[in-house]
C-alpha cells in the first residue's frame, strides 16, 4: 500500500469505527428499528445518487432487477438484521466493547467458507479460531464484571449482558454467512451496485417496522445529527472508499481494516461518551484480533516456525 491508500485505509476504520459511537449515541431516542431504517434508507439514497451522478443508473437498475433476489436477501442478512442486532446489543453494551465484538466477522466467515464452500482450515487457522472466541468470553466476562448499562449508566446484570454480547455475535455472524452468500450469487456483480441494491432492500424491509416503533417521545437534535452522520458518513461514504480501496489494493489488503475498527471504537467511545477501557477489555481485545489474523491467514505462520506447509483439514 502506497501512503495514499493507508490514509484511506484509517479513514475508513476511523468511519466504521465511528458508526458503533453514533448508534449509541442515536438508539436510546429513536429505537432499534428506526434508526437503522434511517441510516440504511440514508445510506441508499446517497449511494444511488452516485450511480446517477456517474450517468451509469440505467444498467445499473437492470443489474438489480436482473439480481433482485439475491440483492434482497444481502440486504437482510449484510444490512437490517445485524444493524438491528448491533443497535439493541448498545443498549447495554458500549460502543468500544461492541466494535471489538465486529472484528469477530472474519472468524464467523472463516467458519461458514468451510461449512458451506468447502474453503480449507489449516490448523493455524483453527488455532486462531479458539484464540478468537476465546477473547469473546474474555471479553464478556469482563463486561459482566464491569455490570454497567451502557444506555442508562444502571447496573446491567449477567443475563442482560448476555443477551447483548449474543446480539453482537449473531450480527458477526450473520455478516460471515452473507459473504459466502454473496460469493456464490453476486460475484462479478459491481461492487456499488451490490451495495445500493442492498441497501434499498434493507430500507424496504425495514420501513414497516419503523413506522410501527417510531417513538412517541421527541427526538434530540443529538440524535438527529447521529443519524445523519451514520447514514452519511459510515454507510454512504464509507462504502464508496471501502470500493475505492478495493480496486486499488485488492479485497486481501482492504480487508486489513477488520483490525483497525476497534482501535478507533473504543478510542471514540472513551473520547466522546467517556466509556470505561479496562486492562481486561485490551487483553479480550488482542486476543481476538489475533486470533482472526491467524483465522482468516492474514498471519500465515508464526515467528520460529518452519516453512513447512501444514495439512489443511478437509
Amino acid at each position: 500500500m502506497n501512503p495514499i491508500n493507508i490514509v484511506q485505509l484509517l479513514i475508513l476504520a476511523a468511519l466504521w469505527g465511528g458508526s458503533f459511537l453514533f448508534i449509541r449515541i442515536g438508539v436510546t431516542d429513536f429505537g432499534v428499528a428506526p434508526l437503522m431504517a434511517l441510516r440504511v434508507g440514508i445510506g441508499a439514497v446517497f449511494l444511488l445518487a452516485v450511480l446517477f451522478m456517474r450517468g451509469s443508473a440505467r444498467g445499473s437498475l437492470q443489474i438489480m432487477r436482473t439480481h433482485a433476489l439475491p440483492l434482497f436477501v444481502v440486504g437482510i442478512l449484510n444490512s437490517a438484521a445485524p444493524f438491528c442486532l448491533f443497535a439493541y446489543a448498545e443498549l447495554t453494551l458500549s460502543a468500544g466493547v461492541t466494535s471489538v465484538i465486529n472484528a469477530t466477522t472474519p472468524l464467523w466467515g472463516a467458519i461458514v467458507a468451510y461449512l458451506w464452500l468447502k474453503d480449507r482450515l489449516t490448523g493455524l487457522r483453527i488455532a486462531g479460531l479458539v484464540i478468537g472466541f476465546a477473547g469473546v468470553v474474555a471479553l464478556v466476562w469482563n463486561q459482566m464484571d464491569v455490570g454497567t448499562n451502557a444506555s442508562t449508566g444502571a447496573s446491567a446484570t449477567p443475563m442482560t449482558t448476555a443477551f447483548a454480547a449474543a446480539a453482537a455475535l449473531g450480527a458477526t455472524l450473520l455478516y460471515g454467512i452473507s459473504a459466502s452468500y454473496t460469493k456464490r450469487n453476486l460475484t462479478g456483480v459491481n461492487s456499488l451496485v451490490v451495495a445500493s441494491g442492498t441497501m434499498t432492500a434493507a430500507t424496504i424491509v425495514l420501513l414497516p417496522f419503523a413506522v410501527f416503533w417510531w417513538p412517541v417521545t421527541p427526538i434530540s437534535t443529538q440524535s438527529w445529527e447521529a443519524v445523519i452522520a451514520l447514514g452519511v458518513a459510515c454507510t454512504g461514504i464509507a462504502y464508496m472508499l471501502f470500493f475505492r480501496l478495493i480496486a486499488a489494493t485488492g479485497p486481501a489488503r482492504t480487508i486489513s481494516v477488520t483490525f483497525v475498527i476497534p482501535i478507533f471504537g473504543i478510542l471514540w467511545g472513551a473520547l466522546f461518551l467517556s466509556e470505561h477501557v479496562s486492562s481486561g477489555m485490551i487483553k479480550a481485545c488482542v486476543a481476538i484480533l489475533v486470533g482472526t489474523a491467524l483465522a482468516t491467514g492474514f498471519i500465515k505462520r508464526l515467528p520460529g516456525m518452519g516453512t513447512r506447509r501444514e495439512a489443511p483439514v478437509k
